[in-house]
């Protein structure tokens, strides 16, 4: 029994070692190296396809295992940042050596993304997110406006005297401003001379922007230096209803989102009135009228079954003011007056939807503006003279874009715009016009994604001018690299058209458009929280409109600008910095941003090539946000400082029986000094049963009292001269913003903290 038991067991541990030999012999040994531009990756899965065998490749790219599987297989390498390469191999009883070369796997994420010139604000960025709604409303001294936050930023000057975005080196007319992608007219409330118009537009109605100070998409046109792109909100979380007062104004509003939350209407209606703030403060500016403007607007937002969105907004806006001004006539008349009765009303209406591969976006806004100004002298308390302009003015727009994706980075888009303009003008019954035009333009460009570390954007643009008679050939291009893990370079390109400002076209002329060239390149850092960037940028200027004084009513020396030619020129370059930290320290948000701008030019009345009186050749802006918790209240602090830009006194005199420009006066202003201060406080901040939800502010501009001067006014003759300055040196805005039936929060507190 024990022999038997014995050979059994020997014959067991026979089978047993021949099956371990036979199955050692049988494993095949498989081996390579992976490598991306000749460069080993580590961390690749390598895996035969269906089974459980496989191996990771080391910091040098190489790998090895083994099998006891046979015949045909496929080889699959796989790692998130690159496409998976699958490779057959046929397993035998030879060792099997297979190199794989990997190709990178492009996303949105890890692709490097064009922003020479641009900074965007909205929910696709992240990390360089700059100038959101809750940005604008916690920048003190920009009184939560769109336009008055972006002078904070790089590229951007401080003119206080005029309205606009005057961007480097540029006038503000160059720099235009869409909703989504509809052209705003008359963005800005109807103005008198030395006091800039106001924002329209409530900030709120706006969930990001994209700022560009040169070198912009070929979607966008008839702008010299910079272009705006504003983004309205889509369907709110749920209804609310909002109310705001001070001693300046009173808001109210409400939201109103369907039960099936597909749709949403809402409408808003303010007043305000300077003439408390006036009684209290002392006034430069000598209002006989206090500014007052009356504002509404409705809304409607569809979201279709199919996805697609419709969006409607409508406003209504009025202003008035009237202005006294000591004479630099005074023998002559004593004082000057000007008054001013404004009305604006704006509709955009916007669709959006996607068509299998295709992403249909076609907007149309309608405009009115009418700006009534009545200009009058007095003389011993006796009207001597009145002067009355008055402007009507009717625009329309419409664009239709159309968009395919390429691949996930890559994309192609084309559309066509209309833009009308009909506009008349009486000048004291001596001039008469009404001005007609209509712009067509075609574009088309594409994003083309080469890498995660490379990219380029190619454009084109072609527009033609009914009034002009002319047409024009945009082209765009833009390029972008990353050359190392946080570090992306970029540089833009391109040639920009601008019909010359209709106001100045009084009488026939050979006119055709104004152009500029860009040339910009950026640097940038982007990390976590952090964003560093560097641009350099160089501006040409071609064909620049050239007015002469069109004189009326003989003898009383009284004259009007108007269009003679497009031989005007002129250049701007310079370098911008940006730095914007809300990691260092805790609960803190601060921003620093200088610009160094060097541009001359001579168009209008420069009787020569001239620095512009709009351009500061440095200019430096400090924001810092802080919001303690425990006191429920957010301190906010900005500084501008800005060198003191030229000013020039431009006058007449008789050469060979033609007039002609000459300077009679010129120098620099003092520099240009500004600290602001604000604070909110947050009383319903974690009481989750409140009902209203309140928001308490304190503003105080130019805290120091700092007296900046805008610029001169001279007298006819030159003798005398008055300074341009700010209707008050400092300013303190105190108000409540009371929300009902939905916690905002984070639309008081900067969320990125």
């Amino acid at each position: 029994m024990n022999r038997k038991l014995t050979a059994m067991k020997t014959k067991l541990l026979f089978f047993f070692s021949f099956f371990l030999f036979t199955l050692s012999f049988a494993q095949t040994k498989i081996s390579g190296k992976v490598t991306f531009k000749n460069k080993g990756v580590g961390e690749v899965n390598v895996t035969l396809k269906d089974t459980y065998d496989g191996a990771t490749t080391d910091a040098n790219g190489s790998f090895s295992f083994e099998t006891s599987e046979k015949g045909n297989h496929i080889l699959i390498f796989t790692h998130p940042k690159y496409i998976d390469v699958e490779k057959p191999i046929v397993i035998d009883n030879q060792e099997i050596s297979v190199n794989s070369e990997l190709k990178e796997q492009i996303n949105e994420i890890d692709a490097v993304v064009v922003s020479a010139g641009s900074i965007e604000a909205s929910d696709r960025k992240r990390a360089t997110a700059l100038l959101t709604p809750i940005d604008i409303y916690t920048t003190a001294g920009a009184n939560g406006q769109i336009s008055s936050a972006l002078t904070y930023l790089p590229g951007v000057q401080k003119v206080g005297e005029t309205e606009g975005l005057f961007v480097r080196g540029g006038t503000g007319t160059e720099s235009k401003i869409f909703m989504d992608g509809s052209l705003i007219n008359n963005y800005f409330s109807s103005s008198v001379p030395g006091i800039a118009g106001r924002d329209r537009f409530n900030t709120s109605l706006f969930k990001g922007n994209i700022f560009s100070s040169g070198g912009y998409s070929a979607l966008y046109g008839q702008a010299l230096s910079g272009a705006l792109m504003l983004e309205s909100v889509d369907l709110p979380d749920q209804s609310s209803y909002d109310f705001g007062i001070s001693p300046i104004f009173w808001n109210a509003g409400f939201q109103k989102l369907s039960d099936q939350k597909n749709y949403s209407f809402g409408a808003t209606l303010g007043y305000s009135n300077l003439k408390l703030m006036q009684k209290a403060f002392n006034f430069n500016t000598n209002f006989t009228d206090a500014p007052q403007g009356l504002n509404g607007d409705f809304n409607f937002r569809i979201k279709t079954k199919s996805g697609g969105f419709f969006k409607y907004y409508g406003m209504y806006d009025s202003n008035r003011m009237g202005v006294e001004t000591e004479s630099l006539e005074p023998n002559q008349y004593d004082f000057s007056l000007v008054k001013l009765k404004g009305k604006n009303t704006y509709h955009n209406l916007s669709f959006k939807q996607k068509f299998g591969k295709y992403l249909l976006n076609a907007g149309a806004s309608y405009s009115f503006n009418r700006s009534d100004l009545d200009f009058s002298t007095q003389k011993n308390d006796i009207e001597t003279g009145n002067t009355k302009l008055l402007t009507d003015g009717n625009y329309i727009n419409f664009k239709t874009v159309i968009e395919r994706k390429i691949n996930k980075i890559s994309a192609l888009r084309g559309g066509f715009e209309l833009n009308s303009t009909s506009e008349k003008l009486n000048f004291n019954d001596f001039v008469e016009k009404h001005y007609k035009d209509l712009i067509s333009a075609a574009f088309v460009e594409t994003d083309l994604g080469f890498s995660n570390q490379l990219s380029a954007k190619i454009g084109v643009r072609v527009e033609n001018s009914s009034y002009l008679g002319k047409s024009n050939i945009a082209p765009r291009l833009a390029l972008a690299y990353r050359f190392a893990k946080d570090w992306t370079t970029s540089f833009a390109y391109g040639l920009f058209y601008q019909n010359p400002e209709s106001k100045y076209i009084n009488g026939p002329a050979n006119l055709g458009f104004q152009q500029s060239q860009h040339y910009i390149f950026q640097v940038q850092r982007t990390t976590d929280r952090r964003s560093l960037r560097f641009e350099a940028f160089y501006k040409k200027y071609d064909d620049l409109l050239k007015v002469k004084n069109l004189e009326y009513k003989d003898g009383q020396n009284q004259y009007v600008q108007t269009a003679d030619n497009n031989n005007g020129y002129g250049y701007a370059k310079g370098m911008e910095l940006f730095w914007r930290d809300r990691k260092t320290f805790e609960n803190i948000d601060y921003w620093i941003s200088y610009s160094f701008l060097d541009s001359k030019r001579d168009f209008m009345n420069y009787p020569f090539s001239l620095k512009p009186n709009f351009a500061s050749e440095h200019t430096i802006s400090v924001v810092a946000k802080r919001f303690v918790p425990k006191w429920k209240t957010g301190f906010n602090f900005s500084y501008t400082y800005a060198k003191g830009r030229p000013y020039y006194d431009i006058a007449t005199q008789d050469v060979n029986g033609e007039p002609q420009y000459y300077v009679r006066h010129e120098g620099s202003l003092k520099d240009y000094n500004a600290l602001n201060f604000s604070v909110n406080y947050l009383p319903n901040l974690g009481k989750k049963d409140a009902k209203a939800f309140t928001v308490l502010v304190l503003s105080v501009s130019n805290i120091l009292g700092s007296k900046n001067v805008y610029g001169y006014n001279f007298s006819t003759n030159g003798s005398r001269n008055s300074a341009v300055v700010p209707p008050v040196n400092t300013f303190v805005f105190i108000g409540a913003f009371i929300s009902f039936g939905v916690d905002k929060t984070q639309d008081a507190i900067n969320n990125n903290l």
